[in-house]
C-alpha cells in the first residue's frame, strides 16, 4: 500500500524499525484485533493498538462508564461517565488516530455470540475480569484456530500468555482445567487492584499483540509471566501442552461450546 506523507511522519518510529518497516506497518493497518473487555486492561490496550495504526479494533463490552472505573481504565473520562464504554472507547480512538476504525460489540460474549465474533478478526486479546468470560474466549478461540493474548490483574499482581494451541502450544486449559468454586478467588470490585498494575499488563498484553501480528520476537505461548509490582519483580513459567487437557489433549472430552451453556 502507499502510505500518506500524514501516514509516514505518524508511523516514522515504526518504519524506522527494521523489524517492522513499511511491511510490517501495512501488516498492522491491515489487521483486525478483537478486544474483551474495555476496562482496566482493555484500555491501554485498546489506546496502544491504536496509535500503532491496528486498522481494525474490535471491542466487546455491555457496560458503561462509571466513576469508579477511572482509576485505571484509562480510554475513559469523568464527562463520558454513564456513557457505554464501548462507545467511549470509540471516542479516545478516533482522538488518537483516525487511521483506525473501532467496531462497537455493546454485548456481554456469550456461548450464542462467541464464535461469530471471534471468527471475524485475526488475533484475540481477552482481558476480561471473570473466570467464566475466560475460559469461553479460550475454548472458542481453539474451535477458530485464533490466537489468544490473555491477561489478568487483581490487586498488585498480574499473569500474562499467549495460547496457539493450532500452532502446537498450550491452551489456557493446560494451565487452570477449570474455572475455580465461586467465591474462593475475588475480583477486583472485591480485592482491589493498583491502578497502575492494569497499565503495566494492558500495555505488555499490546506489545504481544503486535508482536503476533508483525510475527516478530519470541511468543509468548509455552510461557506464563508473571509480574509481582511490590517488589517490581517478573518471573516466567514454562508450560507445556497438557496431554490430558480436556480441550487441546488427545482424547479431548470438549467438543464445542455446549458446556458452557450448561454451566450458566
Amino acid at each position: 500500500m502507499d502510505f500518506t506523507e500524514t501516514q509516514i511522519h505518524r508511523y516514522a518510529r515504526h518504519i524506522l524499525l527494521q523489524e517492522v518497516g513499511g511491511v510490517g506497518q501495512e501488516k498492522l493497518l491491515k489487521s483486525k484485533v478483537l478486544v474483551i473487555g474495555a476496562g482496566g486492561l482493555g484500555s491501554p490496550l485498546i489506546l496502544y493498538l491504536a496509535a500503532a495504526g491496528v486498522g481494525t479494533i474490535g471491542v466487546v463490552d455491555d457496560d458503561t462508564v462509571d466513576i469508579s472505573n477511572l482509576q485505571r481504565q484509562i480510554a475513559h473520562t469523568t464527562d463520558r461517565v454513564g456513557v457505554d464504554k464501548t462507545a467511549s472507547a470509540k471516542q479516545a480512538v478516533t482522538a488518537i488516530n483516525p487511521d483506525v476504525t473501532l467496531v462497537e460489540h455493546k454485548m456481554r460474549l456469550t456461548v450464542d455470540n462467541a464464535q461469530a465474533l471471534i471468527g471475524g478478526y485475526d488475533v484475540i486479546a481477552d482481558g476480561s475480569d471473570n473466570f467464566a468470560t475466560r475460559f469461553l474466549v479460550n475454548d472458542a478461540c481453539f474451535f477458530a484456530r485464533k490466537t489468544l493474548v490473555s491477561a489478568a490483574v487483581l490487586r498488585f499482581d498480574g499473569q500474562l500468555s499467549t495460547f496457539k494451541p493450532h500452532a502446537g502450544g498450550p491452551c489456557y486449559r493446560c494451565i487452570y482445567p477449570e474455572p475455580p468454586p465461586p467465591g474462593q478467588i475475588p475480583s477486583c470490585d472485591e480485592a482491589g487492584v493498583l491502578g497502575a498494575v492494569a497499565g503495566v499488563l494492558g500495555t505488555l498484553q499490546a506489545t504481544e499483540v503486535l508482536k503476533e501480528i508483525l510475527g516478530i520476537g519470541e511468543s509468548m505461548a509455552g510461557r506464563l509471566l508473571i509480574y509481582d509490582a511490590l517488589s517490581a519483580a517478573m518471573r516466567q513459567v514454562k508450560v507445556k501442552p497438557d496431554p490430558e487437557c480436556a480441550l487441546c489433549g488427545p482424547t479431548a472430552t470438549i467438543t464445542d461450546l455446549s458446556p458452557h451453556r450448561a454451566s450458566k
